[in-house]
Order: C-alpha cells, then sequence, then structure tokens
C-alpha cells in the first residue's frame, strides 16, 4: 500500500452510508471511504457482519484488519484459521495468502486496503 499525500481529515463513521452487501450466509453492512488519488487510491471501511455471515468468495486483497467488537474466523486457504476478538488484528498483503471470512455470533472491524 502506497498512501500519496493527501490532506488531513476526520471522519464520523456514522454519518458515512451503509451499503450491503450478501455473504454466502448473511450480510455485510460496509461504511467506506476512499483517500488519495487512483493508482494508489487508500480505502478505509467500517465493516459490520451479521451472525452467521460467511464471505461468498476467496479474498486476495491485502488488508490490515482490526476488530472492534465480535468474533471473526479468518481462514486460509491451506486451511489454517485464526480468529480475531475484540482489540485484536490481521495484516495480509495483496496476492499473499487467499482468505475466506466467517463470524458466528457477528463482528465490527475497521479495515484499510
Amino acid at each position: 500500500m502506497k498512501m500519496d499525500a493527501f490532506a488531513f481529515g476526520t471522519t464520523n463513521w456514522a454519518e458515512v452510508e451503509a451499503t450491503e452487501h450478501s455473504g454466502e450466509t448473511g450480510v455485510a453492512y460496509w461504511r467506506t471511504r476512499f483517500f488519495g488519488e487512483k493508482p494508489n487510491q487508500i480505502r478505509v471501511r467500517m465493516v459490520e457482519y451479521s451472525p452467521g455471515y460467511l464471505a461468498d468468495h476467496w479474498c486476495q486483497k491485502g488488508h490490515i484488519l482490526f476488530c472492534l467488537e465480535g468474533e471473526l474466523e479468518t481462514t486460509l486457504d491451506d486451511g489454517r484459521k485464526f480468529v480475531l476478538t475484540s482489540g485484536t488484528s490481521y495484516q495480509v498483503g495483496d496476492n499473499a495468502e487467499p482468505h475466506q471470512s466467517y463470524t458466528k455470533t457477528g463482528a465490527k472491524l475497521f479495515i484499510v486496503d
């Protein structure tokens, strides 16, 4: 991730409109902001997964993901599983290790990619 210069700013996430994204099961609500110019644009999201959410794809995009609330299980394509709880994070680069998200109870996440 390359962060070109862009102006200082603040975000009130409650004021950012949520978009709905269906999973294989459950739903994700994304509040998304973009910073900088393409091709080095940074996407920053506040994401809420409903209980029982399972992503409908194996993601190859790199992320820095911080769990604010709930519990998130991430499975890598080699079968390893990692569980994030409030206050924990994961980091993965673009095209490094495909991963899929699941939450039994629901989760609220802060994601930069």
